[in-house]
């Protein structure tokens, strides 16, 4: 290794690295927009009432069932 060695840094983390250094509110104001839409809490009734209420599909939809 070379006295001078240094290490990789690819052209897309150089990239996010400036525009951290550009906007500094950057990743609070990712963490915002995830919490609109996905950090949310869930409610387990609604949510077990619709697992029972799914009705299973059969493996071939548009064959008729044979009994």
């Amino acid at each position: 290794m070379p006295l001078f060695w240094k290490p990789y840094k690819s052209d897309i983390t150089s990239f996010i690295d400036e525009l951290k250094a550009k906007k500094p509110t950057l990743e609070a104001e990712q963490r915002a927009g995830r919490a609109l839409l996905w950090d949310r809490a869930l409610d387990r009734r609604a949510l077990a009432e619709w697992r029972d209420a799914r009705v299973p599909q059969q493996p071939y939809v548009y064959q008729t069932k044979s009994d």
